[in-house]
């Protein structure tokens, strides 16, 4: 039995990883062997396996991408790929296989797409062949140690002072907000420090398809969604858990992703009392957002103009997420501009009202 598998054997007798290395040492092993054992033992527990666990060191690491035998990570500066890389593909695959099973998935030939949430936070997505042309494909998101505040991300450059107080105060109004942006700008990073800075005395509901939000606030609910077993029953949707979220008591509610038919009822919670509420959604500029909401309102069975009189009374801005080259926060991700929801004639419009321009400096807009 190695160094590790004794490890192993301890904590999961119910030793502290500590005592349990520290009783190896009086069998004289050396401090070499134990802290390459402690990487083998960080490997397997974190599910991320010898080859990717210690990109997780790497400093400002947001993801680690994998196509097939290849490695690429995100450390801010755009995509590179790295020296490690996985012997084989069947190497890769098993790996998924791994990390699949650690989220209580399942990934093999019947079901070759997994999403999930390894224990330690990191949000997985793999794809096998034959869905992958050319082997198994790997996406890690790797959350924010800590997570970051509004203070933290203005000292950083990700919003200037202006955007600062504008948030401050839309919280302290009890604003309804959606945050718009594309996968990976920074929507759920920003949502967390918003959620952080709200009074403890209030109690807020988390709506989830997998709990990636951990706000730094000692009163949060979260719900997450289900999918279907294999025979097809036990689904819970995110349109049941909004209606679930009601009857709890919000102060506010929180709903990670507006991506279906769940926006209907996201609309009609925030139009019956529930101020001050959040959601996120994918959009490439805040006035393409009315044209989001009303496409994603007649996924729901909402005409046009349902969708844009319910959306004008449930939210009041559109805060949208970039990824910009040169921030050094978070992977160069920062508020690129906030925009206000409201009518013009009989069309839902989201015009600006302030923004960074080309040279990054901010200027008001035409809803100032």
């Amino acid at each position: 039995m190695n160094i590790t598998e004794s490890v192993l054997m301890a904590i999961s007798g119910g030793e502290a990883l500590e005592d349990a290395v520290a009783s190896l040492k009086p069998a004289g092993v050396g401090l070499e062997e134990i802290s390459a054992s402690l990487e083998e033992l960080e490997a397997r527990l974190n599910g991320l396996g010898e080859v990717l666990s210690p990109l997780l060191h790497l400093p400002g690491i947001t993801d680690i991408l994998v196509n097939s035998t290849q490695v690429w990570v995100d450390c801010g500066k755009g995509v590179e790929r790295v020296d490690t890389e996985f012997a084989a593909e069947e190497e890769a695959r098993a790996l998924a296989i791994t990390m699949a099973a650690m989220c209580g998935k399942r990934l093999d030939d019947a079901v070759p797409i997994v999403d999930g949430i390894l224990p330690i936070g990191i949000r997985v997505h793999a794809v096998i062949p034959p869905l992958s042309g050319q082997g198994t494909v790997i996406s890690l998101r790797i959350p924010a140690q800590g997570g970051v505040s509004i203070e933290q991300m203005y000292a950083s450059s990700s919003m200037d002072d202006t955007i600062r107080q504008i948030l401050t105060r839309t919280l302290d109004v009890r604003c309804n907000v959606l945050i718009s942006g594309a996968t990976g700008s920074g929507k759920t990073t920003l949502l967390s420090a918003l959620l952080s800075a709200l009074p403890s005395s209030e109690r807020l509901i988390c709506i989830e398809e997998m709990s990636e939000l951990h706000p730094d606030h000692p009163h949060v609910v979260h719900l997450q969604a289900r999918e279907a077993n294999t025979q097809g029953r036990g689904e819970v949707t995110l349109s049941e858990l909004v209606r679930a979220a009601m009857r709890m008591r919000p102060d506010r509610i929180v709903l990670g992703e507006c991506r279906g038919a769940e926006v209907r009822d996201i609309m009609s919670a925030l139009n019956t009392g529930h101020r001050g509420s959040f959601a996120t959604i994918h959009a490439n500029t805040p006035q393409e957002v009315p044209a989001r909401l009303a496409a994603l309102g007649s996924l729901a069975g909402m005409n046009a103009e349902a969708s844009m009189l319910q959306a004008h009374a449930a939210f009041d801005l559109v805060i949208h997420m970039e990824r910009m080259a040169g921030a050094s926060v978070r992977g160069g991700r920062r508020v690129a501009s906030i925009g206000v929801i409201k009518m013009l004639g009989e069309e839902l419009v989201c015009p600006c009202a302030y923004h960074f321009d080309r040279r990054g400096r901010g200027r008001t807009g035409p809803a100032w």
